[in-house]
C-alpha cells in the first residue's frame, strides 16, 4: 500500500468513532492488516449467509445493504456513502453475513477483518463501550425501518426519508438514486412512491427537480413524518 493511501486510511479512521480515540500505534497496527477492494456498479460485495466476514468502511462511492425474498423482491434496508461503517453484525456477534451489500456505483472500500476486530475488542474494552453503543444505534434504525413499514403511510416514509437523508433542506439524488432504489428502500412500488411525491409537491413540502428535491416546509414535512410519535 502507497504512503498516500496509508494516509487516506489514517485520516479517514480519525474521523470514525470506533477509532476516533485509539493511540497512534494501534492506529498503525489497524492500518498495516486493513486492505482496500474496488467493486464496479451491480458488483456484490457480499452475500446474505456467506461466512467470510469483515468490517467494511467506505473510501468512495455508494453502496446499499439489501434482503432479498425467495421471488426476488428487494428490501433496502440501508445506504452508504462515504465515511460510512458497515457489517458491523455480522462481525460483533460472529454470525455469517446478515445482509447482501451491492455497490451502486464504482466503490472503493478498507475492509478488516474479523480476527483483528475481535481481537481489538479483547484488548480495548473502551472500544467494545463505543462499538455496543453504535450497533445499539444500528438496532434503533432496524427497529424504526420495521415500524416505519408495518404502521406508517407511504407518504409518511417518504417525508422521514426526505428529512433524514437531506443536508441544507435539500436532498441530491446521485445518478443511481432512481426511484425504483427509493421506493424499494421504502418498501413500495415506483407508482406508488411518484404519486406520493406529488402529493407532498401539492402540498407545497417539497419541489421535485431532476436531480434533487427541496424541501419548502421542513415543519410541514416534519409532521408528514409524524417524527415523535
Amino acid at each position: 500500500m502507497s504512503d498516500d493511501l496509508l494516509n487516506s486510511l489514517k485520516n479517514t479512521l480519525a474521523t470514525i468513532p470506533y477509532f476516533a480515540n485509539l493511540d497512534a500505534a494501534l492506529i498503525e497496527t489497524i492500518v498495516q492488516q486493513t486492505k482496500q477492494r474496488q467493486y464496479d456498479t451491480g458488483q456484490f460485495v457480499f452475500l446474505e449467509g456467506e461466512e467470510d466476514v469483515a468490517l467494511y468502511i467506505v473510501h468512495s462511492g455508494w453502496l446499499k445493504a439489501i434482503k432479498m425474498s425467495p421471488d426476488g423482491r428487494e428490501q433496502i434496508l440501508h445506504f452508504f456513502g462515504a465515511g460510512a461503517v458497515f457489517n458491523m453484525i455480522g462481525v460483533f456477534a460472529e454470525v455469517a453475513n446478515p445482509a447482501t451489500v451491492i455497490a451502486l456505483e464504482p466503490s472503493t472500500l478498507w475492509v478488516i477483518q474479523q480476527a483483528v476486530m475481535l481481537k481489538l475488542l479483547d484488548d480495548h474494552p473502551k472500544l467494545a463501550r463505543i462499538i455496543i453503543q453504535r450497533l445499539a444505534k444500528r438496532v434503533k434504525h432496524l427497529v424504526n425501518l420495521v415500524e416505519d413499514l408495518s404502521l406508517r403511510t407511504i407518504e409518511s416514509r417518504l417525508a422521514r426519508y426526505l428529512i433524514e437523508e437531506s443536508t441544507a433542506e435539500q436532498l441530491q439524488r446521485p445518478r443511481w438514486a432512481t426511484q425504483a432504489e427509493i421506493a424499494n428502500r421504502l418498501g413500495t412500488v415506483p407508482d406508488v412512491l411518484n404519486r406520493a411525491l406529488r402529493n407532498l409537491a401539492k402540498e407545497n413540502l417539497i419541489r421535485v427537480e431532476r436531480h434533487q428535491i427541496q424541501i419548502l416546509d421542513y415543519t410541514g414535512l416534519e409532521t408528514k413524518a409524524e417524527l415523535g410519535k
